[in-house]
């Protein structure tokens, strides 16, 4: 195991957890085998009924703190009571399904530490989708900077690829009333004030299944973006952004319900 060096700043990655045994010892061991060493994971149990506990506490790395929520709780809600646990100057994300590619961490701070205008970083990343055992590359490139319209047109953060530093956290959370759409306002609201900074390298796997949340539950994708763009209007209006592409979207997410709705009764 690589010790931490107390000259770098300490990294903490917050992983939320309901009921994530299937994927849980590869996304673990991405976070083992990264070339950064001074990281802490806050392990956030969701109310978990699985083996998640027993393959967490398999693992004997003191950098790894367990936490139990006492009853289950939103996606959101549960990942702003994580990071109030976290003590690192820099904030990363990793779902039980995704892993890291194992220099991420320390790419991310490397680049950090050479452009001092960025707080905040991504990186590209690849699918893997599990069905057919593939890869691919998620975009050919991504913007950096005041991005918020590039966003609102196609929104192309990962959160499992993000690093940024805490202190943001003392000034904006997760919408903790969204299930899906969370961490797309929390990065839009993000990119009205901050430059983004990219790694076009894909360093994280995002693993497309079944039972992703945006893809089993259309339905709730549709209410809660709808939701969001009509308390959101008025306001990026008024801030001369575009938000056409998000209608569209939204017209697309509405026939996939009705499909989704009609497929249903037919059976």
């Amino acid at each position: 195991m690589n010790q931490p060096n107390n000259k770098t700043s300490l990294v903490s990655i917050i992983m939320n957890c309901y009921n994530g045994e299937k994927y849980l010892k590869e996304s673990l061991q991405s976070i083992i085998l990264q070339t950064y060493s001074n990281w802490e994971l806050i392990f956030y149990d969701n109310f978990s009924t699985d083996k998640s506990k027993k393959i967490l506490k398999s693992y004997t790395d003191k950098r790894i703190k367990y936490f139990k929520s006492k009853k289950y709780l939103t996606l959101y809600k549960a990942r702003n009571i994580a990071i109030k646990k976290a003590k690192g100057k820099y904030i990363a994300f990793l779902d039980t399904d995704d892993w890291w590619y194992k220099t991420k961490l320390e790419e991310q701070i490397e680049f950090l530490n050479k452009n001092k205008k960025y707080q905040i970083i991504c990186t590209n990343f690849y699918l893997y989708f599990q069905n057919i055992n593939k890869f691919k590359k998620r975009y050919s490139s991504l913007p950096s900077g005041l991005i918020t319209q590039k966003l609102l047109n196609n929104y192309s953060v990962g959160i499992s690829t993000v690093l940024l530093e805490k202190k943001f956290f003392k000034k904006f959370v997760f919408n903790e009333k969204y299930n899906i759409v969370g961490d797309f306002d929390f990065f839009i609201n993000l990119s009205r004030h901050y430059n983004i900074g990219i790694i076009d390298k894909p360093l994280t796997f995002y693993r497309i299944h079944k039972s992703n949340l945006s893809i089993k539950k259309i339905d709730l994708y549709y209410n809660e973006l709808k939701n969001w763009l009509n308390f959101n209007e008025k306001k990026f209006l008024k801030e001369k952004f575009k938000l056409r592409n998000i209608k569209i979207l939204l017209v697309k997410l509405k026939i996939k319900v009705f499909l989704n709705y009609f497929k249903s009764i037919l059976k």
